[in-house]
C-alpha cells in the first residue's frame, strides 16, 4: 500500500497511476490530447474526437467518408423523407404526366399550408417527446370564432383573426397548466380537450352549423391570392439564397474564431447552389400557372421563423433540452414547467392559425373544420418529416416536407381516381415506415454513443 504522508509507493506494489488508475480517474470516455500522441497515433486520435475535423483535409474522400459514418451512426437527418418524396413524385408522373404540371404543383402547394401550420405547432409538443391531440378540435373552434365574429358580430377580419389566435393560445395555456403543474398526462389532457373543444365549436356556429364568409374578404384572400408578377416567384427564391449563404458564412465565420469545426467555402458553395437549383426550379413552375401563392409565403415564413427560434433562440435550445433529458434540463437552470406550459401554448396558436386557412380555403367555418382527419395528418406530417416521437429531434421543417408527402400521395391518388380508404391505407403505411425508421436511427445512435 502507498503510504499517504509521504505521497510514494513501495517497492512491488502497483502503481495507481498506471493504466488501471488512470481509466478509474478519468472514465471510460477519456481520449489523449492529439497532441500529446506521437507518431502515426497522432491523426487517429483526432478522428476519434471529432471525424468531422478530418473532411476538409481528405476531400472528396472525406465527405464521403463523413456520409457513412453519419449513416451507420444513425444520423438520417432529412435523407429518408427526401428520398422518399422523389420516389413518390417519379411514380405518379410516371402514371400521369398531370402530376408535375404546373397547375397540380400550385394548386398541391396550397393545399399544403392549413394543416402544415397546425403542423408545425405540433412539432414544438412533439419536441417534448410530448403529444397534442387537441390541435384539430381547437383550428375547428377557433375558425368559428373568427367566422361569428366577423359575419355576424361585424368585427374587422383583423380584429377577428387576433381573437381567434388569443383564444387558441388560452386554451393551450389550460392544456398545459393541467400538464406541467397538476401532472395530468398531455395524452389525456388534449384528449379531453380535444372532446371539450369540439363541443365548444357546435356551440359557436350555433344551430346553422355554417357560417360564411365573404368571397372578397381579406379571410378568403389569404389563399386566393396570386402575385403573378414573375419577379415575386423569383424574389423569393433568391432571397431565401442570398440569406442561407449569408448565414452560412457568418456561422463559418465564428465557429472559425472560436476555434471548432466548420464546413469549407466549397461545402457551402455546393450547398447554396442546391439550394438554388430547389428555389428557381419552384419559383419556375409557379409562375407558370398563376404565380406565388400568398399562402404558400406565409407558411414559408413562418416554418423559417419557427426554425429560427428553434435553433437559434435559448428558448429553442430549451426546447430540445427538455425533450433530451428533462432532468439535465432541469439542473441546467431551465424552467421545464415554463417550457412544457409555452409549447402547449404554441401548438395551440398554430392550431388557430391552420383553421383560418382551412376556413379561407372553403370561403367558410363548419362544423367539419378541423375535424375528421386534419389532427392525424398535422401529426403524421410532422413525424414523416423527421420530428422523433421520443422527443428531442425535429425541426419546423418537418411539417413542410411531411405534408408535401402527404398531399402528393392524396394529390396522385386522386388523379388516377383512387378511393380514399385506399389513400388512408397507403399514408398509415408512410407513417409506420417513418416511425420505423425513427426507432432504428435511434438505436443506432444509442449503439454509436451518441444518443
Amino acid at each position: 500500500m502507498s503510504d499517504p504522508t509521504s505521497g510514494q509507493t513501495p517497492p512491488g506494489a502497483a502503481d495507481p497511476a498506471g493504466p488501471a488508475g488512470s481509466r478509474r480517474a478519468t472514465g471510460p470516455k477519456h481520449r489523449a490530447d492529439p497532441k500529446d500522441t506521437p507518431g502515426p497515433a497522432g491523426p487517429a486520435a483526432q478522428a476519434q474526437i471529432d471525424p468531422r475535423l478530418l473532411v476538409r483535409e481528405q476531400g472528396f474522400a472525406g465527405y464521403v467518408g463523413e456520409f457513412k459514418r453519419r449513416m451507420h451512426s444513425g444520423e438520417l437527418g432529412s435523407l429518408p423523407v427526401v428520398v422518399g418524396l422523389a420516389v413518390i413524385w417519379v411514380i405518379f408522373q410516371s402514371l400521369n404526366s398531370q402530376f408535375l404540371s404546373p397547375q397540380n404543383l400550385s394548386n398541391l402547394s396550397v393545399d399544403i399550408v392549413a394543416t402544415g401550420l397546425i403542423s408545425v405547432g405540433i412539432v414544438f409538443v412533439l419536441l417534448l417527446g410530448e403529444i397534442d391531440l387537441s390541435a384539430g378540435a381547437v383550428s375547428g373552434a377557433c375558425a368559428a370564432v373568427l367566422a361569428v365574429l366577423h359575419v355576424n358580430e361585424g368585427w374587422s377580419p383583423w380584429a377577428a383573426v387576433a381573437a381567434a389566435v388569443a383564444v387558441a393560445t388560452a386554451l393551450g395555456l389550460v392544456h398545459g397548466l393541467f400538464f406541467a403543474k397538476i401532472g395530468v398526462p398531455s395524452f389525456v389532457v388534449t384528449l379531453a380537450g380535444m372532446l371539450a373543444w369540439t363541443g365548444l365549436q357546435l356551440w359557436v356556429l350555433g344551430p346553422n352549423g355554417t357560417v360564411n364568409l365573404p368571397y372578397d374578404g381579406l379571410i378568403a384572400q389569404l389563399t386566393s391570392t396570386y402575385f403573378n408578377q414573375v419577379i415575386a416567384a423569383y424574389g423569393l427564391a433568391a432571397l431565401a439564397v442570398a440569406g442561407f449563404l449569408t448565414v452560412s458564412m457568418v456561422g463559418n465565420a465564428r465557429r472559425r474564431a472560436a476555434g471548432i469545426p466548420f464546413r469549407t467555402t466549397g461545402d457551402v458553395i455546393l450547398r447554396t447552389a442546391g439550394l438554388a437549383i430547389v428555389a428557381f426550379g419552384a419559383a419556375y413552375v409557379l409562375n407558370q400557372y398563376k404565380g406565388l401563392p400568398l399562402a404558400l409565403l406565409i407558411f414559408l415564413a413562418v416554418v423559417v421563423a419557427a426554425d429560427f427560434v428553434q435553433r437559434r433562440t435559448r428558448y429553442g435550445r430549451s426546447v430540445f433540452a427538455v425533450g433530451g433529458n428533462i432532468e439535465a434540463a432541469r439542473r441546467a437552470g431551465v424552467n421545464v414547467a415554463a417550457i412544457r406550459i409555452s409549447v402547449f401554448m404554441i401548438s395551440g396558436a398554430m392550431a388557430a392559425v391552420g383553421g383560418i386557412f382551412a376556413a379561407s380555403r372553403i370561403a367558410s367555418a363548419s362544423q367539419a373544420t378541423g375535424q375528421s382527419n386534419v389532427l392525424m395528418m398535422a401529426i403524421a406530417a410532422a413525424v414523416i418529416g423527421g420530428t422523433s416521437l421520443f422527443g428531442g429531434r425535429g425541426t419546423a421543417y418537418s411539417a413542410l416536407l411531411g405534408m408535401l408527402v402527404i398531399q402528393s400521395i392524396a394529390s396522385g391518388m386522386a388523379l388516377q381516381g383512387v378511393s380514399n380508404s385506399i389513400q388512408f391505407m397507403v399514408t398509415g403505411a408512410v407513417l409506420l415506415a417513418a416511425v420505423v425508421i425513427d426507432s432504428i436511427s435511434r438505436r443506432s445512435q444509442k449503439a454509436a454513443g451518441r444518443a
